[in-house]
């Protein structure tokens, strides 16, 4: 069972685990086994139970499940020939952000997101997802390179926020992702953004600024973390579920907000439950949104980017 999951979680993990151990030990061409059959039907229910009433806080901690697929997980299963590029020409490499070119179907395009860590080591390689300047700044080459040779830009959104260390801060922490947000917002190429886990503050929205943003059912996208947003309004972590609600950081909210353009069903239970099949609905998406922005000029492209982000928010008529 994945540890570190919370108590709301438990029986679902415990369903999980005994389906897998009832799998492991079962010949092949074994899915009509009455153990089987029972084990699933026991977990479906205990999905249902409680994945049909999720408040924001407890969608916030099913974002942060520690099995929830990565962003190399989903360039490995959407993408074919990826090289990844590193460094950023100035300081050194991040490994919170990878970035580099792949193809999504025929189309060559160019990839960059966040990259959380499994194990302890790859946690602290990865800093946790929390990208310091050098990661943006190695993120926005490739989206310029991308751009110089016409090759739209794929983005994937996990972290909990920029890293907010002194040496990040004295080597220009918010620089680097104002840099970002100016860079992208004319960029000429078609950009495709994808909230996978957590959409943290300044560091999520530094690799943010699209002309679509997709995100997944059970992700989130805020403009600070509702433990940061609790210790600032009530000097008080413990008020973190009051914060998530008053956020309003869920999918469905950032949809009717128009912060997202789409809300990606994930799999029963989450995106860990299916990995594979999230890969596929996203990689559809994906090429279904990057057929209709190909079909618009450069400038269309960019006013429209303006546009959208100028009028995130507005509850009015369109």
């Amino acid at each position: 069972m994945a540890t570190n999951v919370p108590p709301f979680l438990e029986p679902v993990e415990k369903l999980r685990h005994r389906l897998i151990e009832i799998e492991n030990r079962k010949s092949a061409g074994s899915e009509s086994d009455p153990e089987l059959t029972e084990a699933h039907q026991e977990l479906q229910a205990a999905i249902q139970s409680v994945f049909s009433s999720l408040s924001p806080w407890q969608r916030c901690q099913v974002a942060r499940h520690p099995d929830r697929p990565y962003t190399l997980a989903y360039i490995h299963d959407i993408f074919s020939e990826f090289t990844e590029l590193h460094g950023d020409r100035r300081f050194s490499d991040d490994p919170a952000i990878v970035a580099g070119f792949g193809k999504l179907g025929e189309e060559a395009v160019a990839i960059v997101g966040h990259q959380k860590g499994r194990d302890t080591a790859e946690k602290v390689r990865r800093n946790f997802g929390m990208p310091r300047p050098e990661g943006y700044r190695k993120a926005l080459r490739i989206m310029k390179l991308a751009a110089r040779y016409r090759r739209p830009i794929i983005s994937f959104i996990d972290t909990p926020g920029a890293y907010p260390g002194i040496d990040a801060e004295e080597r220009g922490q918010a620089e680097a992702i104002a840099d970002n947000l100016i860079e992208m917002a004319r960029l000429p190429v078609p950009i495709i953004v994808v909230v996978t886990g957590e959409g943290g503050s300044g560091g999520a929205l530094a690799l943010g600024v699209g002309d679509r943003i997709l995100m997944l059912e059970y992700s989130i996208y805020s403009v600070i973390s509702p433990e940061g947003c609790a210790a600032i309004l009530w000097k008080d972590q413990a008020q973190a579920e009051t914060a998530a609600s008053a956020l309003r950081l869920t999918s469905s909210d950032l949809l009717k907000l128009r912060v997202v353009d789409e809300v990606l069903p994930e799999p029963p239970g989450g995106a860990h439950m299916d990995p594979g099949g999230m890969s596929n609905t996203i990689g559809g998406a994906l090429q279904s949104h990057l057929r209709q922005l190909k079909k618009l000029r450069p400038e269309v492209l960019i006013s429209r980017r303006y546009k959208k982000f100028r009028s995130m928010g507005y509850l009015g008529s369109k």
